[in-house]
């Protein structure tokens, strides 16, 4: 949904001032995801050993978590867009106001208000990050804006995401202004660098900026790179720094001493250029101040400025998932979940293209950091040893040991070094546990269930006088029936070809084949 909160702002999309229309218009649009979801039985030939143990693994359930990805993944990017003003909400305005923001646009100069476009760094720093920044400084050099604001709130993430980010701000052909807000935000880490890129930086109050030591995950935990990796970035933030005529000594301090700064440290260290409660009291500040773009001196003309604020693209919210370590690690294992569980089960289709899709969506998504071929390994030999613990119960030790190779594995997979704050391994900490207990809580129960079955008697006998339903041909070398919702083996007791879809009646049996004949 596209929202107009204050007079001259266009709906639908920025317009030069001169075209700018004299209403606002509300479009509503509403989207219904209403998923189909079919489900069919397994039905599996198999020996009466196989049906007192494989039949309690159900096939379907590595399906069930990659549905939900999907539904998270929809709603993430089915988020609507909005525009707002100056000093408006960002919370969607009544209907009242769209109506007040009409009447208003009517009879104010559009023609002199310069547009600022607006763009959010939420959250960690992905691939999609780098994507929405650099769709989105080419987006307002198209519109011919005034300026770019980008507003920071972020404890970090991937290194070659930063680079790239960094990178698309420090060649804008329009002013980038950098902002860590709102009041309580933090410019952890890798935002640290994203903001001493802008042309102009600037914080809110109560906000911090700073720690951007690169780090490692291993299975000790987080530590630091080595030596020859810090000495890199530090000299990257220092360059970075010296091209915008920003404190170079602190800036390398913050990857090599992890220093953290509030807004005041920051402004009276010279990482900042300005703080500033609010985005109307930003951009009456910087108006007026000159900047150097291209080699080139621009005055900024940003008093009474509208604000587009542009949402990130479906492409970019796409990626942003897809690049998330911890969502690539639960799409692996799913995927490989699917696929052993697909293989095991004939005629069914769901958990192998189940599985198939989320393991080329977890490479696709592992493409944008370095990853580790041991840990790899040793997420594959976990789902082994859970598959061994379902088919030949120990009484938990293989599944114990495949807990502790699929978290090491989880652990050990992102290769590359991070820069993010340690409440965002805490959490991934947390999802790879938290994948690592419920698989190995699925492949115990499993386990439990395939022992009190083996410990019952066959009832094979029960089968005879029941009617059973031809489901292969039955010839001179024997057909399939389905029968209680098993299927067996057959054949005819007189040698008589029975059609599929025909009904027998069980006279016999053979060890595990049946003896039946047509039913008068």
């Amino acid at each position: 949904m596209r929202t107009c909160k204050r007079a001259g702002v266009v709906p639908g999309g920025f317009e030069p001032p001169s075209q700018a229309p004299k209403a606002c218009m509300l479009d509503h649009y509403t989207t219904g995801l209403h998923p189909l979801l079919n489900s069919r039985k397994l039905n599996i030939v198999r020996s009466v050993e196989m049906r007192r143990g494989l039949a309690v693994v159900p096939a379907a359930v590595p399906a069930f978590l990659p549905f939900l990805l999907a539904l998270f993944l929809l709603s993430s990017v089915l988020t609507p867009l909005h525009i707002a003003a100056v000093g408006a909400p960002h919370s969607p305005p009544s209907l009242s106001a769209f109506a007040s923001a009409s009447a208003s646009a009517s009879a104010s100069a559009a023609g002199e208000r310069p547009v600022v476009f607006v763009l959010k760094i939420e959250g960690e720093i992905t691939e999609g990050t780098y994507l929405d920044i650099s769709e989105g400084i080419e987006s307002a050099e198209k519109e011919g804006a005034s300026a770019v604001l980008v507003e920071i709130n972020t404890p970090g993430g991937l290194a070659d995401a930063m680079l790239k980010t960094s990178e698309s701000i420090l060649n804008a052909k329009v002013p980038v202004v950098t902002y860590v807000a709102p009041e309580g935000a933090i410019c952890a880490s890798a935002g640290s660098l994203i903001l001493i890129s802008g042309h102009l930086a600037a914080m809110s109050p109560s906000t911090t900026v700073g720690a951007a030591m690169p780090v490692v995950i291993g299975a000790e935990g987080v530590q630091k790179a080595d030596e020859k990796t810090i000495k890199f970035f530090a000299a990257h933030f220092r360059s970075v720094a010296s091209a915008r005529n920003r404190n170079e000594t602190q800036a390398e301090r913050f990857v090599t001493e992890n220093d953290v700064l509030s807004e005041k440290e920051a402004l009276k260290r010279g990482i900042i250029d300005i703080v500033a409660a609010d985005e109307s009291e930003l951009l009456r500040k910087i108006d007026g101040m000159n900047v150097k773009v291209s080699g080139e001196n621009i005055t900024l003309k940003t008093k009474d400025a509208i604000l587009y604020f542009r949402e990130k693209s479906l492409r970019s919210r796409i990626l942003e998932v897809l690049s998330n370590p911890q969502i690539a690690v639960i799409l692996l294992i799913v995927g490989i979940y699917g696929l052993i569980f697909g293989f095991m089960s004939p005629e069914t289709y769901v958990p192998e293209m189940v599985g198939a899709i989320c393991v080329v969506l977890a490479l696709y998504g592992m493409g944008f950091f370095s990853v580790s071929a041991f840990g790899i390994l040793l997420i594959v030999l976990a789902v082994i040893l859970f598959i061994a613990e379902a088919l030949t119960p120990t009484f938990g030790i293989l599944t114990t040991g495949g807990a502790i190779c699929l978290v090491l594995g989880a652990l050990l997979l992102p290769k590359e070094p991070f820069m993010f704050s340690e409440g965002v391994f805490e959490g991934f900490l947390m999802t790879v546990v938290g994948v690592g207990v419920a698989s190995a809580a699925f492949f115990l129960f499993a386990a439990a269930k395939i022992i009190r079955i083996r410990r019952k008697k066959p009832k094979v006998g029960e089968l005879i006088g029941r009617t059973a339903k031809v489901i292969a041909e039955i010839n001179e070398e024997g057909g399939l029936v389905k029968v209680r919702g098993e299927i067996w083996k057959a054949k005819s007791v007189n040698g008589e070809k029975v059609s599929e879809g025909e009904s027998v009646e069980i006279v016999g049996r053979e060890g595990l084949t049946l003896l039946v004949r047509k039913r008068q």
